[in-house]
């Protein structure tokens, strides 16, 4: 029945889905047992299970704990009726609420899933293909798609299936990544050597070693989960006399949450005198990565030896029995990480040729968008010159327009229009000065005056008199004086 709890408590490995079931009592009132002040802790905050799909997990379990019926179900079902989905089918006896719950849930982690397959193609460029979200639904396995509304048996029992098989992989994985931080390190350090002359190729190899030497030259590690290193955290972390050691005591101490079991980091807490052994932050030569490798490496040797069922839990029972063997009493050494290298020389060398072939491929991707990019550069230089001949154009048309277009005439005074070429402060031409229009330029004189009229031949000459009436006179023909007679002007002779 514990089988779920483990899988929820570990971020690492599985161990169990859910942590409220009855807790097995302990022997000890741990409350009656004086600790150091400062070895009191509080208790563990819930841990991520590293599974991308964590929040949903706990939010199901969160809900399924409030209901009585499903509780008490839990207790009384076995790790092998979980597996094989018992469990899951008491889903249809929980109170409405909590289904309904469930239900907002599961429809919440398939909008959830949704963006991400969108943010994904929009991050791909795929904006312009058609999305089926329910193929592209399955390859999440934890919930069934095809029902994306409502939370049912089913989609409890894959729940269960896929944090169980995500998290027994978990360790697995870590250690793969571990493995390629190594290499990727060392690849860094050779390609750093290449870097350097002769003389400083021998300076970094020294330095080199010297560091090694130093990471190596650390106290004696105890076999992990032997009686020399619980002791050592019994007397070093708990403050009690190493003579008093009880591990019946021991584990109710360390059993920080109280239900019974070891799990997963209450194990780990226990390794961390053994790691300041061998690892300080404050040291060039000591890696943290490789720290929290070494932690895991010890927790799954641990796991090893004591989970006898496989549950990923260490029970009371099983600490006990583990204290009684050999292994226990008499261990072998502990071969740290230094002692046992992360991968092989054939393994560095596939990784090596592997990260070559990744740099070809970037700079030929990078050539290609470098071509893309000079394509686009000269698309946009030509859209440019077209758009300064367009300018152009309309330009020339709009000026064209301008002149084609009648001018207003200017008016003068009398309302008669100016001639566009005379300025404003030029006076206009006499009649007798203008050039004549076209036909009228070669008739002689005596023929255009026999051609006028005689009235208009007589109003002229009056006029011509008038004009000379009002010109100056030479000397010594000046007008006579005002009281001399003046002939009357004939106004018969005006038409």
């Amino acid at each position: 029945m514990y089988y779920l709890k483990g899988l929820l408590t570990s971020c690492l490995v599985l161990a169990s889905v859910m942590s409220w079931a009855k807790a097995v009592p302990i022997s000890i009132d741990k409350t009656k047992v004086k600790l150091p002040e400062e070895t009191v802790k509080e208790p563990p905050q819930s841990v991520d299970t590293g599974l991308h799909y964590d929040r949903y997990l706990r939010e199901v379990i969160d809900f399924l704990e409030k209901d009585q019926h499903f509780r008490e179900k839990l207790h009384n079902t076995d790790m092998e009726d979980i597996k094989q989905g018992k469990l899951a089918k008491e889903l249809d006896f929980v109170s409405h609420h909590v289904r309904t719950k469930l239900d907002e849930l599961k429809r919440q982690e398939v909008s959830r899933l949704r963006t991400l397959i969108k943010a994904k193609q929009d991050i791909e460029g795929g904006n312009d293909i058609a999305v089926d979200h329910q193929v592209l639904l399955k390859q999440f396995e934890y919930l069934n798609h095809m029902n994306p509304h409502t939370f049912e048996v089913e989609d409890l029992d894959r729940l269960i299936k896929s944090a169980t098989k995500d998290l027994e992989n978990y360790d697995k994985e870590r250690h793969e990544e571990f493995k390629r931080y190594e290499m990727m390190k060392e690849h860094d350090r050779r390609e750093h050597l290449k870097t350097l002359d002769e003389e400083g190729r021998r300076k970094e190899e020294e330095h080199y070693e010297e560091l090694k030497k130093k990471h190596a030259d650390h106290p004696k590690v105890n076999h992990p989960g032997s009686k020399d290193q619980l002791k050592e955290v019994w007397e070093e972390a708990d403050g009690l006399d190493p003579e008093d050691f009880d591990p019946k005591t021991f584990f109710n101490l360390h059993d920080t949450n109280g239900d019974g079991f070891f799990d997963e980091q209450e194990l780990e807490a226990l390794f961390t005198k053994e790691l300041e052994k061998i690892y300080d932050p404050t040291n060039e030569e000591d890696d943290m990565v490789e720290m929290e490798e070494e932690r895991l490496r010890m927790r799954e040797h641990v796991m090893n030896e004591v989970d006898s069922n496989k549950d990923r839990l260490v029970s009371l029972d099983e600490f006990l029995v583990a204290t009684k063997k050999k292994e226990f009493l008499e261990p072998d050494s502990w071969e740290t990480l230094e002692q046992n290298q992360a991968y092989t020389e054939e393994e560095m060398r596939e990784f090596e040729e592997q990260l070559a072939r990744q740099e070809e491929d970037l700079n030929l991707k990078a050539a290609d968008l470098q071509k893309q990019r000079e394509d686009l550069e000269r698309q946009q230089e030509h859209l440019n010159a077209q758009k300064i001949e367009l300018q152009q154009a309309v330009e020339h048309m709009e000026r064209l327009k301008t002149q084609q277009a009648p001018a207003t005439p200017e008016m003068n005074l009398e309302g008669n229009a100016v001639p566009e070429s005379l300025g404003h402060d030029q006076h206009p031409v006499p009649p007798e000065h203008q050039p004549l229009p076209p036909g009228h330029q070669d008739i002689p004189l005596e023929q255009q005056q026999h051609d006028i009229p005689q009235n208009q031949q007589d109003l002229g000459q009056e006029h011509q008199n008038i004009h000379q009436e009002n010109q100056p006179l030479p000397p010594g023909h000046n007008s006579p004086p005002h009281d001399s007679p003046q002939m009357p002007l004939d106004h018969n002779n005006v038409p």
